[in-house]
């Protein structure tokens, strides 16, 4: 069977000096460089990967230091501390022997406690009655990647440079094609939502992730729960002052369970 172009991005080598390489992938190209989420998973990969891990993904955070550039990069992770159930990871990314990126991600082995959700699925028309865009108004490449099925709250079909007075978003998704879901893909899909005050304004605007960090409610059986099924996605922003702001989201499955909720910190020019 032919690898998942996901599968072809993440995809790191172990070297022998316990790094890890790996490639940026046209599939998942934005607007400049690749696509902050894929990025952000292939750091998680090198975790996962990793044969010292402890646990699965509870956190990750990752810091945008500066662009990443197309080709190859290096992926150091390190344990920096185990405990008996927990395990803290400090990752870097280098190309030209720079460091790009920097993280940090908790791993954990989970027990069964008394659980719930509080943060309830918002209501939407189920999937298959959300229709596909026509074509997709984005012209990044990672877009084709996924496929959309926006509730409301879509990328401007046209600029206006006024201020719609919300920032929501809503829609279904899932990989194209389908692939069951795993802690790599979920960390990408986290990062889907375009930035806040391009939605809220039509406007253009240059804008760049600074940091983000997701926390994955989700252990492996929900994961597999979910399998190739689509996901609910809601976005907003909070704050938008002097040329910073954050936004909010949150994915859950079509059973109604929340798998992450994720924060971000976004450099603007106005």
């Amino acid at each position: 069977m032919n690898m998942h172009v996901f599968d072809e991005a993440i995809a790191l080598q172990a070297q022998d000096d316990g790094s890890f390489t790996g490639q940026t992938h046209a599939g998942y190209a934005n607007m400049v460089g690749p696509f902050g989420g894929t990025t952000a998973a292939q750091m998680l990969q090198a975790v996962l990967q990793h044969p010292e891990r402890l646990g699965d993904p509870v956190s990750l955070t990752v810091n945008f230091c500066a662009a990443v550039a197309d080709g190859a990069f290096t992926l150091q992770a390190r344990p920096a501390r185990t405990n008996r159930s927990t395990q803290h990871w400090t990752i870097e990314l280098l190309q030209d022997d720079l460091v790009v990126m920097t993280a940090t991600a908790l791993t954990a082995v989970r027990r069964e406690t008394w659980s719930t959700d509080e943060l309830t699925m918002p209501a939407a028309k189920p999937p298959q009655d959300t229709p596909l865009p026509e074509q997709h108004t984005a012209p990044m490449a990672f877009v084709q990647r996924y496929e959309l099925r926006v509730v409301g709250g879509g990328f401007p079909t046209e600029w206006n440079g006024g201020d719609s007075g919300t920032s929501l978003t809503q829609l279904w998704l899932r990989d194209n094609p389908p692939r069951p879901l795993d802690f790599a893909s979920l960390a990408s899909m986290s990062d889907i939502f375009f930035p806040r005050i391009i939605v809220r304004r039509a406007s253009p605007t240059p804008v760049g992730t600074v940091s983000m960090t997701i926390y994955f409610h989700a252990d492996s059986a929900a994961l597999a729960r979910t399998g190739t099924g689509y996901l609910l996605g809601q976005a907003r922003g909070q704050a938008f002052h002097n040329g910073f702001f954050d936004q909010t989201a949150q994915l859950w499955n079509e059973a109604g369970e929340l798998l992450v909720t994720t924060h971000q910190i976004v450099y603007y020019k106005s």
